[in-house]
């Protein structure tokens, strides 16, 4: 069956970018359609299952007042329907899973229930329609212009929606090849860019950021839990990369700062870093007794990185053996946990770790979605380049002022492994500005990049790739797409007019949008 929609405001893609994207528009009184390829909306928060990375003023100020609010939302959402222990219920910052990586580890669930009761005032007032498990297969545009996506369902159904904006939130830029849209991908060269640890030679496009698998576990002493033996875990068990020390599958691997081997474990109780509290979303001492079994974990580690191939802009046939390799590999992390591992009382294995497919709600016990680090990137009207945010070179500058500002964020530039085998790079950077210009494309005046897909090169993606970037690029996405619409500009005219910027500025600012950092230090 065939159906069309006219709308305000397309947003295709409903990860943390596209939800905040809808948020933002649905408050303006646009009537926006949202479509989303997986079964749950949310993307890195929930489907992908990936806790938010944050920086260390996060609490403090530093992201948009929508995102500290569902933090906060979370947070209320433990409290109110959570019987918590007596010091999870005394703890002002609650973290469920008391997680290293940072200070709001919870559940996906728990994100994704947060995200639908936060959208759900607009779609009951009918300016919001949400559709999971639509992938975008065609677009229509005239000139410049875009006229419209088509996108089909998981049981055949295609769904054509016009609108007089567009925002491409796909996790891998998936609107921008459709629509004729110009992007990159992989590394730039020196030569281009001009950036310090950039490619000398030539670019590579294909020199893409590893994605990963996800999966939660948690852990019973004395059971046994183990997997069926994967099919690939022959090949995993023995991969070893040329960029790494060991076997893939070991408690070393290099360290992401000094390429050093570094050797990690699973369980507190040693002098090395225990990965299970790493990315832990449920501590069970946040809870009354009984509440849970066994703390939860979610394994997002260097073992599990996949770098053996993209799945974006290269045959189905190809996309879907590297997909199912990630998948592989991440079982077979599984598997060597529960078989193999050392364990630092000298025996090997633990069965007891037991994989938790309700987690993530999924069959097969992985993430609903791969979680993607590197997408396409638009041939934006401005590119942020690493000159503008490495503390290396801005030193005790700050990162460079962008005029044209919408947004702010923070954290290292944190590259991982890349399909051309190129290892980590993880340096300092310094608190920056996102620039309205790395939102709009060079030529195509109706769209906007609303997630990972900005204007950003191989080496600033590391750093503006993180949760509340996202979040905030999303909702700058949506309000200039609501303002543009109803002043009569397009986002071009928009950068390019003082006076009009200065209006969209003032209106990021009223609805809790910092446009600009106070003065600290870099990370």
């Amino acid at each position: 069956m065939n159906s069309e929609v006219h709308v305000d405001i397309a947003i295709i893609g409903g990860g943390v970018g596209g939800c905040a994207a809808a948020l933002a528009a649905c408050s303006m009184g646009k009537r926006v359609y949202l479509t989303e390829e997986y079964h749950w909306i949310g993307g890195q928060f929930t489907s992908q299952a990936v806790p938010p990375d944050e920086h260390k003023w996060i609490e403090q100020f530093g992201c948009t007042r929508s995102f500290r609010l569902f933090r906060e939302h979370v947070r209320s959402y433990y409290r109110q329907y959570f019987p918590l222990s007596d010091s999870g219920r005394a703890a002002f910052y609650l973290n469920p899973g008391n997680g290293g990586v940072s200070r709001l580890c919870a559940e996906p669930r728990i994100m994704l229930a947060v995200l639908q009761l936060m959208l759900i005032p607009y779609i009951n007032s009918g300016l919001l329609t949400i559709q999971t498990l639509s992938k975008i297969v065609k677009a229509e545009t005239d000139g410049d212009v875009i006229r419209s996506v088509t996108v089909r369902s998981g049981c055949g159904d295609k769904l054509t929606i016009h609108a007089p904006y567009f925002l491409d939130a796909t996790e891998c830029g998936d609107m921008l090849p459709l629509a004729g849209v110009e992007y990159v991908t992989g590394a730039e060269a020196k030569s281009q860019t001009g950036e310090p640890h950039a490619l000398d030679g030539k670019p590579d496009p294909r020199d893409i950021q590893a994605f990963t698998y996800c999966f939660a576990m948690d852990y019973f002493e004395g059971e046994n839990h183990t997997i069926d033996k994967p099919r690939d875990y022959h090949f995993w068990r023995t991969h070893q990369p040329d960029i790494w020390p060991n076997p893939q599958l070991s408690w070393i691997s290099p360290d992401p700062r000094t390429l050093e081997p570094t050797e990690e474990t699973l369980f507190p109780g040693t002098d090395k870093y225990p990965l299970f509290i790493y990315r832990r979303i449920t501590d069970k001492s946040n809870f009354v007794p009984g509440t849970y079994s066994s703390d939860i974990t979610l394994v997002n580690w260097a073992q599990n990185d996949y770098f053996r191939g993209n799945i974006y802009d290269v045959p189905a046939e190809e996309r879907k053996k590297h997909l199912e390799a990630a998948k592989q590999l991440s079982y077979s992390l599984l598997y060597w946990l529960q078989t193999e591992a050392p364990r630092p009382d000298g025996k090997h294995g633990y069965p007891g770790l037991r994989l938790r497919p309700d987690v993530v709600g999924s069959e097969d016990g992985m993430a609903q979605a791969p979680y993607i680090r590197e997408s396409r990137r638009i041939q934006a009207e401005f590119t942020v380049l690493e000159q503008h945010v490495s503390t290396e070179v801005r030193g005790d500058l700050g990162a460079e002022p962008f005029h044209d500002t919408v947004g702010i964020g923070c954290y290292r530039i944190d590259l991982h492994p890349s399909m051309s085998g190129r290892s980590f790079l993880d340096i300092s950077s310094v608190p920056f500005q996102i620039p309205l210009g790395s939102l709009i494309p060079k030529r195509v005046d109706n769209l906007l990049a609303a997630c990972k897909n900005i204007g950003t090169t191989h080496i600033t993606n590391g750093c503006y790739r993180l949760h509340p970037v996202e979040w905030n690029i999303g909702e700058a996405a949506g309000y200039t797409a609501a303002y543009c619409l109803d002043n009569g500009y397009t986002p071009r005219e928009v950068r390019a007019d003082s006076g009009k910027l200065e209006g969209l500025q003032q209106l990021l600012t009223a609805k809790g949008i910092e446009l600009a950092w106070p003065k600290v230090g870099p990370v």
